[in-house]
């Protein structure tokens, strides 16, 4: 079964930088697409950024492109999202997801797509 466990969210000042990850177990990142969504509470989860099964092709949200990059490290079987320049509105519990099915260079930017997900880790950007 596959299981994702997200780390790396924390309290940080606006402005600075943080590097999530997002562990994975079985193979998953070398042959599933990845992605990133973020949610605050009362608000719809929304898309941040996703990289495809053969980790050519990344896309992201225009709140965040320039600022996040999405990488796979598929030695270690992980998938980070490095944030720079955190903004407030950036504050949110963050998920990382993979998505088994479709070719090896698509990426998704709809949370439907994906079939599994990690438990959240929180970020928090002050002013």
């Amino acid at each position: 079964q596959v299981q994702l466990v997200e780390s790396g969210g924390r309290l940080v000042q606006a402005g600075g930088s943080l590097r999530l990850s997002c562990a994975a177990s079985g193979r998953v990142f070398t042959t599933y697409a990845g992605g990133w969504f973020r949610q605050v509470p009362g608000k719809q989860r929304e898309f941040v950024a996703a990289i495809s099964a053969n980790g050519i092709h990344t896309f992201y949200a225009g709140a965040v492109k320039g600022r996040f990059t999405i990488s796979k490290d598929n030695a270690k079987d992980t998938m980070s999202l490095q944030m720079n320049s955190l903004r407030p509105d950036d504050t949110a519990v963050y998920y990382c997801a993979a998505a088994k099915t479709g070719p090896q260079d698509s990426y998704y930017t709809w949370d439907g797509s994906y079939e599994y997900w990690g438990q959240g880790t929180q970020v928090t950007a002050s002013s």
